[in-house]
């Protein structure tokens, strides 16, 4: 997914300052985003535009582990609505992480992939040295859509690397009466995903029925973050609803969850990022200029490659900010 914002925030963070060195619960609220304009004289987006809300970067936790971006969306009735339609668009650094509770979308990128996306698979898409992709609701749809997209930094070393997309079934798996866990990325609790990523980090969405409670062994040298899809979890003795985060700090050896009513959480974490980065845009790099660069690539035609069958013009990028960018550690 895109950042459509049509003014996206330059920002540099990463490194190991005010990463928590002991377990912390810190709430975080996350922001509204419209992806596309608003209608004239409404609260809500324009036609093709869907609300999201955004809950990483945050002003005050900008990143957990590699990961840097978390866009949550619906539930929302597409019965009628176009749906989710992003345009074609690039992306470099980083892999996107595609995750639906309900609902369908199709990726289409440079590479030549299609792909049908449904709830319980995982897209992720490599972009490294450069990729375009577009994703929008399929014309044969269910009447939901509700997901979390969500970025992951590339280390330095593995940045340039090619461009690739990866479409993994993600099975359930009991672990606790009562409690399902898919792992997208990573490993937990003897389950491992066969993700290709470049960083130490785990993604694994827990399934509760009503009245359950559960312990998701974790790694003390990782950072955590909880993530609430849908209804109301009790992370750590926190209730934690839709559109919140609650980052959890390091030095875990386990994780207590519990829904009073069927639920599902999003644990999210890794080994603290020690690369500054500079993120702007649908770009991770480690400069402004390298972000100016990579800007000038799409604009020219260059570098991503051709979205080929969406029905529509790709983004456009937006303009830069007249200012360069100044560093910002990954804490407020």
């Amino acid at each position: 997914m895109s950042n459509l914002e049509p003014d996206p925030q330059e920002g540099v963070w990463g490194g190991r300052a005010s990463v928590a060195a002991e377990p912390v619960r810190e709430l975080l609220p996350g922001r509204e985003v419209v992806l596309g304009t608003r209608a004239v004289g409404t609260s809500g987006p324009g036609p093709g535009g869907m609300v999201v809300t955004r809950t990483l970067p945050h002003r005050d936790r900008r990143m957990v582990g590699a990961w840097c971006f978390v866009d949550q969306y619906g539930p929302q009735n597409i019965a009628d609505l176009p749906g989710m339609r992003v345009p074609p668009h690039p992306h470099a650094g980083l892999h996107t992480v595609s995750w639906l509770v309900e609902g369908e979308v199709l990726h289409r990128d440079s590479l030549g992939s299609r792909q049908l996306i449904r709830p319980g698979q995982l897209g992720l898409m490599t972009a490294g040295r450069g990729i375009a992709h577009s994703e929008e609701s399929p014309q044969d749809r269910s009447p939901l859509l509700h997901g979390v997209q969500l970025w992951v930094a590339m280390p330095d070393r593995h940045r340039h690397v090619e461009p690739d997309f990866a479409h993994h079934p993600v099975p359930p798996v009991p672990t606790d009466l009562g409690v399902m866990v898919r792992v997208l990325i990573g490993e937990l609790d003897g389950l491992t995903s066969p993700a290709t990523v470049y960083s130490p980090l785990v993604g694994a969405e827990a399934t509760l029925e009503a009245g359950v409670e559960t312990r998701l062994p974790l790694r003390p040298e990782f950072e955590y973050a909880a993530v609430t899809l849908s209804g109301s979890v009790q992370v750590d003795g926190v209730t934690v609803v839709p559109g919140t985060l609650l980052y959890l700090g390091r030095d875990r050896v386990d994780l207590t969850v519990r829904s009073e009513r069927p639920g599902r959480v999003l644990l999210l974490g890794g080994e603290p990022f020690d690369e500054q980065i500079v993120m702007w845009w649908n770009f991770v790099g480690r400069s402004h200029d390298e972000i100016v660069q990579a800007r000038q690539d799409w604009a020219a035609g260059q570098r991503f490659g051709v979205v080929q069958g969406y029905d529509g013009d790709p983004l456009p990028a937006p303009p830069m900010p007249t200012a360069r960018l100044k560093p910002r550690g990954r804490h407020r």
